[in-house]
């Protein structure tokens, strides 16, 4: 009984003990906190006295903060030999020289571990990993690389090494470092991507990597990896034609289908390098008849036209030539799901740039009844011929068209977008109030497009029936606004410009101004664009499209005029002036990166 109730009072002491040792800690901390080192000394003194084992390394650090280098290294040196094989206690004691501004003591110290190592894996990581706690990242890698030759394996610490030269942000090491694990690592080819791309800061960087890539290519033609990384380099300086000729000139090497360069070809059209994307369309087409890729090749390749052509000034003869490129393909592989892609940009040219609407029509009928069609494609072919319906006057044909792609798709982007089109129609037959009540109901939609849509047009509607209550100014605005939905911008010209004629006292002056400057837009007018909207921010700073305005300045500016500095102070102005605005983040993103900043997440 005696001997059981002293055990108890024992643990009891101790727990006692380790209480008031985590008290001391604590209070030790707050005066480091606070700027009392020689007090938080006191106290990690103590601490160590009473387990010199526990708080060595916060007696170290307290000394060291203290600059009492002789007594930390004192100490030092006596508790490495109590524990000769413990690294971290030689590794304190590099630590403390380098402090000390003892470089070369520190380094024989260091130098002295990594010729003691054992070839044993553990060993080598144990000692690698006591020096990055040590923050130095240098004799860190020097260890991985030691225990590379004393285990005779170079493809070893792979990981740990490409970690510690993203730490140092050393490039030329990491460049290496991948090209040597890639080949054997093949997934990993996007981490690496991602990984150079943040580190990567001009034209310099690339080009050693490039230079890299090559000798590579020439050593070990057999890996395609590099071939790939080398694509991406081309890609990332924008130097499709490049990236394109490395692609084609792997493809025949491996005489595949194409399969890489057709996919290459869609990264090129979303970077708009339709001529480059063009010639590699060609290229898989040329492949024969008989490839998997030759259909959708030659189906991309008439879209791809498609962008080329629209996306620039282009005469009627360009959309003629175009048309009949798309029809030749129908001719050649009918009307199927296939080329269901294709019919429905056709009848997209012919409605609304070569004006054709009755083709247009049939076209999508005939789209739409295609057997084994996907609901998705048939859904957004019948929201295109509800749009030739609105244009043909065909009303209550465009509504049904609208609601029942609605109804078939509830609570999705494409079927709040048919609600949404309902309620343009609305809009520009003079429902006004109908129309608002469906606008209203979007402004919650998932899209932020649809929301920002819905919410513009529905302010729209409401500012300008507070001031005329019969809202006839707004059905000659609404009019106007379908003859730009409808491309035919001498039209909505003639009406805008009859608004202030008919009705003097109207409130739609800032609205006129951005149906002009969206006209301009539609044309390619850029540089005209700018007026009307300037005028905006100047006579309208706190109305409806001030904001949008201000954005789509930027955005001019920045993409079409590639003028940086002016597009800059547009983003900066929605920043400071439109703290609100629907544009603030896509505002403040574009202007970080215009004034070169680092992506986020980059160290």
């Amino acid at each position: 009984m005696n001997r059981f109730v002293v055990v108890v009072c024992a643990l009891v002491m101790l727990s006692s003990i380790a209480c008031a040792q985590v008290d001391e800690l604590q209070l030790a901390k707050q005066y480091t906190s606070n700027g009392e080192l020689q007090k938080a000394l006191d106290i990690y003194q103590q601490l160590y006295k009473q387990d010199n084992e526990a708080y060595f390394g916060n007696y170290i650090a307290a000394l060291l903060s203290m600059k009492k280098f002789d007594e930390a290294e004192s100490i030092t040196r006596k508790i490495a030999r109590r524990h000769p094989g413990e690294h971290r206690y030689a590794v304190t004691l590099g630590k403390i020289y380098t402090q000390k501004g003892d470089i070369d003591k520190a380094n024989a110290v260091y130098d002295d571990l990594i010729k003691g190592m054992p070839a044993d894996p553990a060993a080598v990581s144990a000692l690698a990993t006591e020096f990055y706690q040590a923050e130095n990242a240098d004799y860190a890698i020097k260890i991985f690389l030691q225990g590379r030759k004393l285990l005779n394996n170079e493809k070893l610490y792979a990981y740990e090494l490409l970690s510690l030269y993203r730490f140092k942000r050393d490039k030329v090491a990491l460049t290496r470092e991948y090209l040597n694990f890639l080949p054997e690592n093949p997934s990993f080819i996007t981490q690496a991507e991602t990984t150079l791309s943040t580190m990567f800061e001009g034209v310099a960087d690339y080009d050693l990597l490039k230079i890299a890539l090559y000798e590579r290519i020439q050593k070990y033609p057999q890996e395609t990896i590099y071939v790939d990384l080398l694509i991406w380099q081309f890609l990332q300086q924008k130097d499709f034609d490049q990236a394109l000729n490395q692609a084609m000139a792997l493809s025949r090497r491996q005489n595949d289908d194409g399969h890489n360069v057709f996919e290459l070809c869609q990264t090129l059209v979303a970077d708009e390098a339709y001529d480059t994307a063009i010639r590699g369309y060609q290229y898989v087409i040329g492949k024969g008849r008989n490839q998997t890729l030759y259909v959708p090749a030659k189906i991309e390749l008439i879209n791809t036209k498609n962008q080329l052509i629209t996306a620039g000034k282009y005469n009627h003869d360009d959309l003629i030539s175009l048309e009949k490129d798309y029809n030749d393909l129908l001719g050649e592989f009918g009307k199927t799901n296939s080329t269901v892609f294709a019919m429905q940009r056709l009848a997209r040219l012919e409605a609304f740039k070569l004006h054709k609407l009755a083709e247009a029509q049939k076209l999508l009928e005939d789209a739409i009844n295609i057997p084994n069609i996907k609901p998705g494609i048939q859904a957004s072919c019948k929201l295109d011929l509800g749009d030739i319906y609105l244009l043909t006057g065909q009303r209550w044909e465009a509504t049904l068209a609208y609601e029942q792609v609605e109804t078939a798709n509830r609570g999705t982007n494409i079927g709040q977008e048919a609600k949404l089109r309902d309620a343009r129609l609305a809009y520009y037959t003079g429902d006004f109030t109908w129309a608002k009540g469906q606008l209203d109901v979007l402004k919650a939609a998932t899209s932020e497009l649809i929301a920002n849509d819905a919410l513009n047009l529905s302010l729209l509607i409401g500012d300008n029936l507070q001031a005329d209550t019969a809202g006839k100014a707004l059905k000659m605005y609404a009019r106007a606004d379908l003859e730009i939905f409808a491309e035919q911008p001498e039209k909505a010209f003639a009406i805008l410009d009859s608004i202030n004629v008919s009705y003097p006292n109207n409130a739609l002056s800032d609205d006129i101004l951005m149906a002009k400057a969206r006209i301009l837009i539609q044309q390619k007018n850029y540089s005209g664009a700018i007026l009307p909207l300037k005028k905006i921010i100047e006579e309208h700073p706190f109305d409806l499209w001030a904001d949008d305005a201000t954005f789509m300045l930027g955005d001019i500016y920045e993409n079409k005029l590639n003028d940086k500095e002016q597009a800059k102070i547009y983003y900066q102005k929605i920043i400071t002036d439109y703290a609100g605005s629907l544009w603030i983040n896509e505002a403040r993103k574009r202007f970080r990166l215009l004034r070169g900043d680092k992506p986020t997440g980059e160290s």
